[in-house]
């Protein structure tokens, strides 16, 4: 546990093994009047639990001091736990209104969702032997959260108050399509969730359960962002960090770095995403063939949100079909 600033508190929970680059998800304790507010939960893993109550004794609380939990979006390794602490504290649980709708088709009839995102990856080229390797690369994680739904649904612009803070909603759609950010004005601090990290990008990827372009809408959330007085970012995974106008701006840099990357890859014929996909450099050390099929799947899925703004943009068009999307370089203007 580490004191932000008197009142604040950053607890680190562990990542399940599997979760290559990230050692640990962040969950702040916010003291209020009444309780603690609790901001993100972590994965429901014994070891996570453990974190959280050592964590909370340093204070000199205990998890049955949690009154209100904000989650910033439902991904299990921010969600998780939250069912876990509401049923032990008795805790208020808030999301974004967009975040409520997906947690039955993520976590309980998964079935539809499946299917979904095999006719997505179908359409944008990927082969069928390849294709249940890759929409399941996620089945089975749902052991790791308690299904909970939220007392609280909040729209964009509403005031979470403590007593003695009081945190501005900001909905910042891209990584998750209800993903929220928390701003505290007097004190110039942001709660980012996944929105802006420290050294990393979120991945941000064409999903059934994702808004339309999303890699647009991150653009636009960032660049709302961007004109905030922010002196202290407290990000969801990685350390806190300072330099939070120029983190947005190196992150947008980045994607249009990728842009790039990507319009290269296509070359002068019309491609899928698949195909781009496995010609963009990615970072990678060793050959596509040898990254686990999650880190396939968010790829292809990302090339695709890239290709949806560049299209909105007109800078790539989509060509018509009846199966496979197809993209090819915009010819320039006449």
């Amino acid at each position: 546990m580490t004191e932000i600033i008197p009142g604040i508190h950053w607890i680190k929970l562990p990542m399940l093994d599997d979760d290559a680059g990230l050692d640990f998800v962040n969950v702040y304790v916010i003291l209020g009047d009444n309780g603690y507010l609790l901001v993100d939960s972590g994965w429901n893993t014994d070891a996570s639990f453990a974190a959280l109550k050592n964590g909370m004794a340093e204070i000199g609380a205990d998890v049955e001091d949690i009154t209100q939990i904000l989650v910033t979006h439902v991904h299990p390794d921010h969600y998780g736990m939250a069912g876990r602490i509401k049923k032990l504290s008795g805790a208020s649980l808030a999301m974004h209104h967009i975040e409520k709708e997906f947690i039955e088709p993520r976590y309980v009839s998964m079935d539809v969702l499946l299917n979904q995102i095999d006719q997505l990856l179908l359409s944008n080229g990927v082969p069928p032997k390849m294709i249940a390797s890759l929409s399941q690369a996620t089945v089975g994680l749902q052991q790791y959260v308690v299904v909970t739904y939220p007392d609280i649904t909040l729209h964009d612009g509403e005031i979470i108050t403590t007593g003695l803070f009081n945190f501005k909603v900001i909905w910042t759609p891209g990584h998750s399509s209800g993903h929220i950010c928390l701003y505290e004005p007097e004190r110039k601090i942001m709660l980012c969730g996944d929105h802006i990290l420290p050294t990393i990008t979120p991945n941000v990827s064409v999903h059934p359960q994702a808004i339309e372009n999303p890699l647009g809408r991150y653009f636009d959330s960032l660049n709302e962002l961007k004109h905030l007085d922010v002196e202290l970012a407290l990000p969801g995974h990685e350390k806190p960090f300072t330099d939070f106008g120029k983190r947005i701006d190196k992150i947008l840099q980045h994607h249009e770095q990728r842009n790039g990357e990507i319009m290269k890859a296509l070359g002068d014929k019309p491609a899928t995403s698949f195909q781009i996909a496995q010609k963009v450099p990615w970072g990678l050390k060793n050959s596509w063939s040898s990254l686990p099929d999650f880190h396939k799947r968010m790829a292809i899925l990302e090339t695709l949100a890239h290709l949806e703004m560049m299209s909105a943009k007109g800078q790539v068009d989509r060509l018509p079909g009846d199966d496979i999307m197809l993209f090819r370089q915009a010819s320039p203007p006449r």
